[in-house]
């Protein structure tokens, strides 16, 4: 990792530019380095690894000062990593940082989530990366709480490394720093959404759909999982690949082979 006065930063969110999650993690990052930011300008929650390929994709230059850059992109968060690492930085940047998201990422949600999309597109390029999220979805959530947490979780990866080929899935409970009991490394937990679509009528007497439903957790005596530590007001660490290969189903496969 470079030294402290040449390591750089890139900083995105699936919340959009204005989301006082973007805000807490600038805040939290600044001491430690440069920083560039590039992120939605509207909210991108549920985009997965979306990129945009039917319409142009645009930038806008918000901010600029010695210690950071600031824009705003039309594009998807995973968009916003490729711009930045394609067409706007001339160095790899130390490390890549999403959120904090407003709202979990535990369990079968890192799938949809497009903060720790953008985390596993700087996996994919070799660079060590880490999403940051609260559950707590509200846009006035209180993010001062859980940064003196946050910066030990930086500080932990600046100074022993993330390990190659992976990206950390963070999550934060809803919790004063007082009542949070500490870290726990975890795996992910196996939860499905049982969603459900809600039929309405607008004005013009056409019927729409709206998305609802809530998240099932399908072991849900187990301790060892995300969904354990931040329900017990732990913090929860997940170790996460960009490798989707079900290993132990090759063996099962291999008769299939002609």
């Amino acid at each position: 990792m470079a030294a402290k006065k040449d390591r750089l930063f890139l900083i995105t969110n699936d919340d959009g530019i204005n989301a006082k999650g973007l805000e807490a993690l600038i805040e939290l990052v600044q001491p430690y380095g440069k920083i560039m930011v590039i992120a939605p300008e509207d909210g991108q929650s549920g985009m997965s690894h979306a990129i945009t390929v039917k319409y142009p994709i645009r930038l806008k230059k918000l901010e600029e000062n010695d210690q950071q850059v600031v824009y705003s992109s039309n594009g998807t968060p995973v968009d916003c990593v490729k711009l930045a690492l394609n067409k706007l930085l001339d160095k790899r940047p130390d490390m890549i940082l999403a959120g904090i998201n407003h709202g979990s990422n535990s369990s079968s949600s890192i799938i949809y989530s497009g903060t720790m999309a953008a985390a596993m597109e700087g996996c994919i390029n070799g660079i060590p990366s880490i999403g940051f999220s609260l559950l707590d979805y509200s846009p006035e959530a209180n993010f001062g709480s859980i940064l003196k947490y946050a910066k030990i979780i930086l500080e932990n990866a600046l100074e022993k490394g993330v390990p190659k080929d992976t990206c950390l899935n963070v999550n934060f409970p809803i919790n004063t720093y007082q009542k949070i009991k500490g870290i726990k490394i975890c795996r992910q937990n196996k939860g499905v959404w049982k969603e459900e679509f809600e039929q309405r009528v607008d004005p013009m007497k056409r019927d729409y759909f709206w998305l609802t439903g809530e998240f099932k957790n399908l072991e849900p005596e187990a301790v060892d999982t995300d969904e354990w530590a931040l329900h017990h007001n732990y913090i929860s660490i997940v170790p996460v690949h960009t490798d989707l290969t079900a290993y132990p189903a090759m063996d099962h496969l291999s008769d299939w082979i002609i």
